[in-house]
């Protein structure tokens, strides 16, 4: 198995910014990716959830990871989404996608569907064979409407081409049964901010995170805090962001995200329907409880 990353760290999960007509807002995004590098994030996640792949037309996928090619000060290693809930159609654009600087394949769960767990083995082993790159599973239970039980993760793990998984599920016995079992060289990343330092405790290798477009350098101070053996400071970090992170979910992610990062000067606030901008209600608790420290 062949792992593209040295030691994983703190993955982005990038917004695309938007202009108030709705057209991409490159300035924005070029702003972003100044700041998470500025930050010292380790890679970059281009097209998952946070960035609303969802409502973005293949063009414009192919587009914004163009741009994040060309404008990536640190040339951080990028993970680019390409999930759903039909093989034979996730296959076709991993193949059709030109991937040329691209690291690795994030890729969700099947939703709405809701297959068997051999379904979902089935799916994850069809992609890793047809795929050049590295594959890395996304379980997000909440948003697909099944689990990927911890079984069904350690048979994946032994697949040649699938190199680790973001854990988005709240069961942190789950986790650290893969965490037990895994091969070696199968990384667990937490798949929720606020789980970034149970899953370092349990042998994770950091978080793909939302909360790091704003504060990426927070997100590393807990990790250096951690691997450095000061668990009170790295503690006292992750504490701090305990507050604000609710509301980046209250209203849609990313929608609470895209308004925290337009207080910060980095992007405008503007989301695709069926997201909506959050309400002046939600505004004022995310200005209370922004950290003041960061």
């Amino acid at each position: 198995m062949i792992n593209p990353f040295e030691g994983v760290g703190i993955g982005v999960a990038l917004v695309t910014p938007f202009n108030e007509d709705l057209s991409i807002d490159f300035k924005g995004l070029k702003n972003l990716l100044n700041h998470v590098s500025e930050g010292d994030a380790d890679y970059l996640v281009v097209m998952g959830t946070t960035g609303e792949s969802a409502t973005l037309e293949q063009e414009e996928k192919k587009e914004i990871l163009k741009f994040v090619l060309e404008n990536n000060p640190k040339n951080l290693p990028i993970v680019y989404g390409i999930g759903g809930n039909n093989t034979t159609h996730v296959i076709k654009e991993i193949k059709s996608t030109d991937l040329t600087g691209v690291s690795a394949i994030l890729s969700v769960c099947p939703y709405y569907n809701k297959p068997s767990q051999l379904g979902v083995i089935n799916h994850y082993k069809r992609l890793a064979d047809e795929s050049e790159l590295p594959i890395i599973i996304y379980n997000v239970p909440g948003r697909s409407g099944i689990n990927i039980n911890s079984s069904s993760t350690l048979v994946l793990a032994n697949h040649p081409n699938i190199i680790g998984i973001k854990e988005a599920s709240p069961i942190m016995d789950q986790a650290m049964e893969i965490a037990a079992a895994k091969p070696e060289d199968f990384f667990i990343i937490s798949g929720d901010d606020m789980t970034t330092l149970p899953f370092l405790s349990i042998g994770g290798l950091g978080v793909i995170s939302v909360l790091a477009n704003a504060y990426p350098k927070h997100f590393n101070n807990i990790l250096s805090n951690f691997n450095s053996g000061n668990l009170a400071k790295a503690r006292d970090y992750a504490y701090q962001l305990v507050n604000i992170h609710p509301f980046m979910y209250t209203e849609g992610n990313p929608s609470g995200l895209k308004f925290l990062l337009s207080e910060l000067g980095l992007c405008k606030p503007f989301v695709r329907m069926p997201l909506a901008t959050i309400s002046e209600e939600l505004q004022e608790k995310i200005k209370e409880a922004m950290p003041k420290s960061i």
